[in-house]
Order: structure tokens, then C-alpha cells, then sequence
């Protein structure tokens, strides 16, 4: 190969961050990402605190405004820049972590949560948002307090039990959320190819003598998916061979070619679109005129059956477009099977999850944000009140709508590629799909909104 021709190539690898010495020293220190872990440990356990024995106002307590006017706001942001990053620095990781140092038994993860995992983070997330709406959790401290309580039960009991991350591997209600967004975000690990071939340690996956090995049970040498990283470090702390790179991307790039798409990411990826519908129609006046035909229906007037109804019809019409969609797309020879054309193009439907999520979201720390700081004063017995605003409504609304278009960009160009960059007539289908989702969320975030803490 000549000279310009190796310029030219090295020219076309991504910049890795590893590359700049601070940044690798402090990775590769036990100051990564520990300063971070027990930061969020601490902060979690005022929050916990706050939220069983503090006020029973949602408006005032400090636990409620940090947990869901602040965290679940900003938490598909950090997916979006930095992956799964906030998994290596959450409190529950770090919880599992120390219960597995002083009492864990290593024992393998069983066969059928190995099998069925993701499956059944998808149930828990789908049974969480059923839980909040009809036990009203966000509303209530205690409720949201108990909540987290359970889940530490949980990653204390599987934690003792079985090996690594056990529960944010195969049970925690956020992982399937985190791992389909990491799938659009900015940043990604991954092993030197030709490094990582002739590699005998395998210390990546298996740890040494000072780091324990990949928490997610993951081989940097195969991985080709930021779904189940953490960016954790202990691969860049243990392998001897300087064979890791953390670098940039552009979003939505690793939708673009999954090399093994699977049904459960693709159901999810269309029941969340489901989902953050169910939040937003919750949040409008016409709420009450749907519950009424559907108790025409139902023969009840009984809130949890028919929310249960909505809940369920709002998760399956989604599903049920990407199945026509797939559908008329087969018959438009874009592929042999249906369920080809679901699970592939069910992909091209997270960018759009992500800014209906976004979307969503951005009404509450918007319109709810000058709560923390209230009633984060408050814990230092400061006294503070006013309007919770930080942006007018239609301020607001405006960067809704923004986001939104950003994921139908996202999502649309992801169907291009996903198909291969075929013509707009074989992928017509699709962006039909992403265009009525699209229209669908500008419709509601146009309407008024109620607020749930604030």
C-alpha cells in the first residue's frame, strides 16, 4: 500500500478519546467512574430518605423533583451523548457491586434469565408505567420511595445470589429502554479488531487480579452493539494490549446495520412509542372523554380497568402499524418474510421513541424545574416559593416540536439505510410509518398540557 493510500485510511478512523492522556489516565484510575458512583449513591440515599419520611406533598418534596422532574428528564439525554454511561455510575450498579464484594457467591446467571432477560425488562418497564398511572407513584412520594426500595430488595437478593450485574443485565425496568437508546447515541467502546485476535487473556471479559471483568458480560472482541455497555472501564483498566478505543459517532449510525436484529428490540422499540403516547394523552383534557367511551364499552366506570384498556390499545396500535407496514412492504418485494421486514425496520422507530420521550419529558423540567431548586433549599431549611417555570408553555411547545422533527429526521434516515439506500418507492411504507408516529406526537405536544409534580 503506498503512502497516500495509508494516509487516507487512518484518516478515516474515528478519533479515539482514549488517545488524549487525561482522559485515559482518569478512565484507567480508580477515581473512574468511583468519584461518579458514590456522588449518585449519596444523592440516591437523601433521595430514598426524602421520599419515605419526608413530606407527603409531591409539590415539596425533595426526593420527588430530583427523581422525576430532574433524573427521568435528563436520562434519555445521557443515552443520546454518552450511552449507557449513567448505568456505570448508577446507584443500583454500585449497590450490587459492594453486596457481591463482602457476601456475592459468583454463581452463573441462570439459564432462563439469560434466555428470557430482555424480555422480562420489557414486562417490568410495561408494569412500572401501568403501576404509576393507576397507583399514581409520581404523585406520591411514598409510593416512589417504596418503589425504589423494592427494586434495591431486588439487586440485593441477585446480588448475593449470581454473578456481576446480574439484575441490570436481565431485570432492571430501565435496561431495555437504555439499551435501544444507546443504540442512537453519540458515543461508543470497542476492541482494536486485529489486537483483539490474537488476544489469549481475554482479561476484558474474565478481569484480573485489580479489576473484576465485564459487569454486562460482555467480550470487547465480539461486541458490536452499545446496548449492553456501560462504559465502565474495567476493560480499558484490564486489558493489556491497549486495544480499547472510546469513540464518537454519528447518532443513529449503529441502527443502521444490526448485524443480528432481534423481535424483543423491535416490539419494544414500537411499545414505547405506545407508551409516551399514553403518557402524553394522561396529561390532556381530552383524557376524560376517552376513559367515558371506553367505560361504554367496559360497562364500568372503574378507573384501573379502563386505563388498563387504553394502556394496552395505545402499546398495540404501534405494533400493528409496523406489522402493516411490514406487510405491505413484503408485497412491495422488499423482502421475503414479514417478520424480516418487523423486526429489521422496527429499528428505525427508537430515534422517534427517543424524541417522543424527549419531548415528553422536557414539559416537566421546563415547567416544573425551579421545584429542585426550591425544595432543594428547603433541606437546608431555606424557604423558597414562586412560580416553578423555567420556560413559557409555547416556549416549550416550539422545542417539542424541534425534537420531533430532529427524530423523524432520524428515524427516516435510518430507514435509507437500514433499506439499503433503496428508492422512495420500496421504502414508502416505512416513511409513511414514521410520518403518521411523527404527526401523531407534534398533534398532542400541540395541545395543553397538565402538570403531574409540579
Amino acid at each position: 500500500m503506498s503512502m497516500p493510500e495509508k494516509k487516507l485510511n487512518s484518516s478515516k478512523q474515528p478519533f479515539n478519546l482514549l488517545d488524549i492522556p487525561m482522559i485515559k489516565k482518569f478512565m484507567k484510575s480508580q477515581w473512574y467512574p468511583g468519584i461518579f458512583q458514590w456522588t449518585a449513591f449519596i444523592v440516591f440515599s437523601v433521595i430514598v430518605f426524602q421520599l419515605v419520611a419526608g413530606t407527603a406533598s409531591s409539590h415539596s418534596n425533595f426526593g420527588t423533583s430530583m427523581t422525576w422532574v430532574l433524573w427521568w428528564p435528563i436520562v434519555p439525554v445521557l443515552f443520546i451523548v454518552a450511552g449507557r454511561f449513567w448505568c456505570a455510575v448508577c446507584p443500583f450498579g454500585k449497590l450490587s457491586d459492594l453486596v457481591r464484594k463482602f457476601t456475592g457467591s459468583e454463581k452463573p446467571m441462570p439459564k432462563f434469565l439469560k434466555k428470557y432477560g430482555i424480555w422480562l425488562i420489557d414486562l417490568f418497564f410495561i408494569m412500572i408505567t401501568w403501576s404509576d398511572h393507576v397507583w399514581g407513584i409520581v404523585e406520591s412520594p411514598r409510593g416512589s420511595g417504596y418503589l425504589l426500595l423494592i427494586l434495591v430488595t431486588m439487586v440485593v437478593i441477585t446480588s448475593v445470589l449470581y454473578e456481576r450485574r446480574t439484575f441490570c443485565k436481565t431485570l432492571c425496568f430501565l435496561g431495555g429502554l437504555a439499551g435501544n437508546y444507546s443504540r442512537s447515541g453519540m458515543l461508543q467502546l470497542r476492541g482494536t479488531p486485529e489486537i483483539c485476535r490474537t488476544c489469549k487473556t481475554q482479561s476484558c471479559y474474565k478481569g484480573n487480579e485489580k479489576v473484576e471483568g465485564c459487569p454486562m458480560f460482555q467480550y470487547v472482541r465480539t461486541m458490536d452493539s452499545s446496548a449492553d455497555c456501560n462504559l465502565c472501564a474495567n476493560c480499558v483498566k484490564s486489558c493489556p494490549n491497549n486495544s480499547i478505543k472510546v469513540t464518537m459517532r454519528v447518532p443513529t449510525k449503529e441502527l443502521w446495520g444490526i448485524k443480528n436484529p432481534k423481535l424483543e428490540h423491535a416490539s419494544l422499540a414500537a411499545v414505547i412509542m405506545g407508551i409516551v403516547f399514553v403518557q402524553n394523552i394522561t396529561m390532556l383534557s381530552i383524557w376524560e372523554d376517552i376513559l367515558r367511551v371506553i367505560g361504554i364499552f367496559t360497562n364500568t366506570t372503574n378507573y384501573t380497568v379502563n386505563f388498563t384498556v387504553a394502556y394496552v390499545i395505545s402499546m398495540v396500535i404501534p405494533i400493528f402499524l409496523l406489522l402493516g407496514t411490514a406487510k405491505l412492504a413484503a408485497l412491495k418485494g422488499n423482502a421475503t418474510k414479514v417478520k424480516e421486514n418487523f423486526v429489521k425496520f422496527g429499528y428505525a422507530i427508537i430515534p422517534l421513541d427517543l424524541a417522543g420521550h424527549l419531548g415528553h419529558n422536557l414539559f416537566h423540567i421546563l415547567t416544573e424545574g425551579k421545584a429542585i431548586w426550591f425544595n432543594s433549599a428547603a433541606l437546608f431549611g431555606i424557604k423558597m416559593s414562586g412560580d416553578l417555570s423555567l420556560a413559557s408553555v409555547s416556549a416549550v411547545q416550539l422545542i417539542q416540536y424541534a425534537i420531533i422533527l430532529l427524530g423523524f429526521t432520524g428515524s427516516g434516515y435510518t430507514v435509507y439505510r437500514i433499506g439499503n439506500k433503496g428508492t422512495f418507492k420500496q421504502l414508502a411504507p416505512y416513511y409513511g410509518l414514521m410520518l403518521v408516529l411523527t404527526a401523531a406526537n407534534l398533534y398532542m405536544f400541540s395541545l395543553p398540557m397538565a402538570h403531574r409534580v409540579g
